[in-house]
């Protein structure tokens, strides 16, 4: 009897023990990916046509590590890694960046909302960037020309902080500050991003803003900035700017299985005393696209947008740009897409050469494709059939 009751009372010490001991956090990790590449047909790129497979186009090639841990009261420890290449060369996308995309880490809480370290896309473009022209025709093609408004994913900023509010009867805002590091000014290379949306039912409505600031380097934009952008014919002219300003609003409106949108951008660079170009020039575009779902597996899409940049140093007749893009997709499966892609863009009037080296004609640049070679002519035609498959 003795023994039964030493055993006993072991047995009821080690449940005691295991009950009063903390629990381990829930935690998971997440390997995720896709890769997508085709064949792509440009009819006049610096003056000849051009074939040649691309990566990236409905989708960016890209794998990441995406994790959280629970801990406890509706609040986690997030973050994710998430790195581009071109399945073509096996090459990263961004050369020396092994996280090119985005590298972060952050603090997420049910009620209060989500704090965020790292190398991250600006509030302006998560929240925005869905609705606009990239996610429906894709950033190769319908991207609006040379991607000058940012609503593809060129954008990102270095040493970041970012809160995005939890979503609040369909409304949800979000702030960045990116630091510069430079000592002893605050904005010298800092990244200010804002942003708001409103999604309910068929209806979703978002607005944007994104200042970058240089750093004070001569004749570019430095690299040293937090923030940088994607440059193409269309703002060679005024990549020295002291500081690029991004203004955005988008709407979408489904109706049954078509999606109607409409966007807007005011693009300003802003000249300082180490810029190449005197006056601010202003790029205002005007977007529309609709996309028809015909059955859950084929859609088709197509968008039209006005780029117009304002009369400034010493141009009389600005740069216009007319772009159409068409796409038409067959899902095979939730991971697996098939799609083809169409766009034609027609440029006029005069901008700014590269470096802001006098004022030359402004050339095409379909999307955001090819945006160092350009048409050498007034117009430039892009086709692409391609594959997307991700895990």
């Amino acid at each position: 009897m003795r023994a039964i009751y030493s055993r006993t009372r072991l047995i009821g010490a080690a449940v005691a023990a295991t009950v009063a001991s903390p629990a381990f956090a829930q935690s998971s990790v997440t390997l995720y990916g896709v890769v997508d590449d085709a064949i792509a047909y440009v009819n006049n790129q610096n003056g000849h046509s051009n074939v040649y497979l691309r990566q990236g186009n409905l989708y960016s090639s890209r794998f990441g590590l995406r994790g959280a841990e629970d801990l406890g009261g509706g609040l986690s420890a997030i973050f994710d890694l998430q790195a581009g290449f071109d399945p073509n060369s096996g090459a990263q996308s961004s050369s020396g960046l092994i996280f090119n995309r985005q590298a972060l880490v952050g603090l997420q809480d049910n009620r209060y909302g989500t704090v965020t370290f790292g190398r991250q896309y600006t509030p302006y473009y998560e929240l925005v960037g869905p609705l606009g022209p990239a996610s429906y025709l894709t950033g190769a093609t319908g991207a609006h020309p040379g991607d000058i408004d940012g609503l593809d994913t060129t954008i990102r900023s270095n040493s970041s902080v970012v809160y995005t509010s939890p979503i609040l009867y369909g409304f949800q805002v979000s702030g960045m500050y990116g630091l510069g590091g430079v000592p002893g000014s605050w904005q010298s290379g800092s990244t200010i991003s804002a942003a708001a949306k409103y999604s309910t039912g068929p209806l979703a409505v978002g607005v944007g803003y994104l200042l970058m600031h240089n750093t004070g380097a001569t004749g570019v934009f430095s690299p040293n900035a937090s923030a940088s952008y994607g440059t193409s014919a269309v703002n060679a002219g005024y990549t020295s700017a002291s500081s690029v300003q991004h203004i955005v609003a988008a709407a979408n409106y489904t109706l049954g299985k078509v999606l109607f949108g409409l966007n807007y951008s005011n693009v300003q660079y802003r000249p300082g005393t180490n810029s190449l170009f005197a006056d601010t020039a202003v790029f205002n575009t005007y977007g529309a696209l609709v996309r028809y779902t015909i059955t859950p597996a084929i859609e088709i899409a197509g968008g039209y947008s006005y780029t117009r940049a304002a009369s400034s140093n010493g141009i009389t007749d600005p740069a216009k740009y007319h772009q159409v893009s068409l796409k038409e997709a067959y899902h095979f499966s939730k991971r697996t897409t098939i799609y083809a892609l169409q766009a034609w863009q027609h440029a006029s009037g005069q901008t700014l050469a590269a470096g802001g080296a006098g004022i030359i004609d402004a050339r095409p640049d379909v999307g955001d494709l090819n945006n160092a070679t350009p048409s050498s002519t007034a117009n430039q035609v892009a086709v692409m059939l391609g594959l997307a498959v991700s895990f």
